[in-house]
């Protein structure tokens, strides 16, 4: 009786280890998919800035164009 206990909370442990393995291992896997995630929208308020800016400059060439114009 002895040994089946034994050998039933050696099954336990185990399990438990190898659990608390793969959930340390998501926990890296998602800690890397938020640096990911960070850097595409740290990418994306840039290019918001980026494209005003452009528009900013269009709008400077279309009068500086229609002052040539006149």
């Amino acid at each position: 009786m002895s040994y089946e206990l034994a050998g039933i909370l050696l099954t336990v442990v185990i399990q438990a280890l190898y659990i608390a393995y793969k959930i340390g291992k998501f926990e890296e896997k998602l800690d890397n998919l938020e640096k990911k995630q960070d850097k595409h929208n740290n990418l994306m308020e840039r290019m918001v800035h980026v494209e005003d800016s452009v528009k900013s400059a269009h709008h400077r060439l279309n009068n500086l164009e229609n002052k040539n114009e006149s």
